[in-house]
């Protein structure tokens, strides 16, 4: 059988785009995987069939440059492996596919709405959907809003990977890192920290690319560990029902990989509503007999090669459908187990790799 040739993006260890390559290479399905990353440092490169060092996305030529390996590699489809990826992509998808190769994003709408933290809780809570309370933070006084603990501090836009999310047990705290972070990254949100460290999720739901529902599946997240969280603090909130530790979580997940339909059930109605096309990862905990969204990423998730090992292989499940033209049954079984993660090394080739 012959491979498909595809192209992933962003292939540096740590991001979505190494997590789908990961799960092409588990596939059945043959591939031949042109990778390419603007880091010449890149684990990735050291393992793709075919590496490129590619312009940012924010180069004027990113997108030329990505048409020209697409004429050259025969390429069948593509994947964004970060976020400023995705954005640029969206905005060009016309483009691609007028070339002929299948990207399998979510429409625009899904994206501009989703990658706006603020917008998405209130999208959620206007469609009655549990969500964490949240405040905007556009300027020191709105600091005062803020009437509920603990808080979590975090951009409104990016913050991929946990990056500057902060936790505040009480006033002080809050008015510090507040000032802080008002200061270094602009405006953000406060939003209440719920549940134990025990009951947080991330949820996978995939669509094909006609919005028709296939699956859903759920990690649930072991943050304790010092891969897994970025803050980690002692309770002293003097709520109990939180745990004796409060953490956040790094964005590199592990634990339990299973249908969860406690979570996933909502998570299927979330996605639904907002007409998703692909996969869309959301981010929740289970508290209070609820299901608290507080995040939604349009996009492939970090534990997109976790899934892949139980059987849930999503990009591979686009790809047999759209491009292959094979069936892919809704709610197709997939395995259930836990999944941990640690470090690997590779040894990047000495020859020079081609910048596009």
């Amino acid at each position: 059988m012959n491979k498909v040739p595809v192209l992933v993006t962003g292939i540096g260890g740590g991001g979505h785009g190494e997590q789908i390559l990961k799960a092409l290479r588990m596939a059945s399905t043959p591939y031949l995987i042109v990778g390419g990353d603007m880091n010449p440092f890149s684990k990735g490169l050291a393992e793709v069939d075919i590496p490129y060092i590619l312009p940012p996305a924010k180069d004027p030529r990113y997108i030329d440059s990505l048409l020209q390996l697409c004429r050259k590699h025969s390429i069948k489809a593509m994947f964004h492996g970060s976020e400023p990826e995705l954005k640029v992509m969206s905005a060009s998808r016309d483009l691609i596919r007028e070339a002929g190769v299948f990207l399998p994003i979510n429409p625009a709408h899904v994206i501009d709405l989703c990658m706006d933290k603020a917008k998405t809780s209130e999208w959620l809570a206007a469609h009655g959907f549990d969500v964490p309370r949240t405040v905007q933070i556009n300027e020191i006084s709105d600091l005062d809003k803020v009437d509920f603990f603990p808080a979590v501090l975090k951009p409104s836009v990016g913050s991929g990977g946990s990056a500057n999310i902060f936790l505040a047990q009480d006033r002080k705290e809050l008015n510090f890192l507040g000032m802080s972070l008002l200061e270094n990254i602009g405006p953000y949100i406060v939003q209440e920290y719920v549940g134990d460290t025990d009951s947080e999720f991330t949820v996978g739901v995939l669509f094909d690319m006609d919005g028709n529902f296939l699956n859903s599946i759920a990690v649930r997240r072991m943050i304790l560990s010092g891969l897994s969280n970025r803050v980690r603090v002692r309770n002293r909130s003097g709520d109990p029902a939180l745990g004796a530790i409060l953490a956040i979580s790094s964005g590199v997940s592990q634990g339990d990989v299973g249908p969860f339909p406690e979570v996933t059930g909502i998570c299927e109605e979330i996605a639904t509503a907002l007409k998703c096309q692909g996969a869309v990862n959301i981010q929740c905990r289970l508290a209070r007999g609820k299901v608290y969204v507080f995040e939604i990423n349009p996009r492939f998730s970090g534990t997109t090669s976790l899934r892949a090992m139980v059987g849930y292989n999503e990009p591979d499940a686009l790809i047999r459908k759209h491009v292959l033209g094979e069936l892919v049954e809704s709610r197709f079984a997939y395995r259930s187990g836990r999944v941990v993660r640690g470090l690997a090394e590779v040894l990047l080739p000495d020859s020079a790799i081609e910048r596009v």
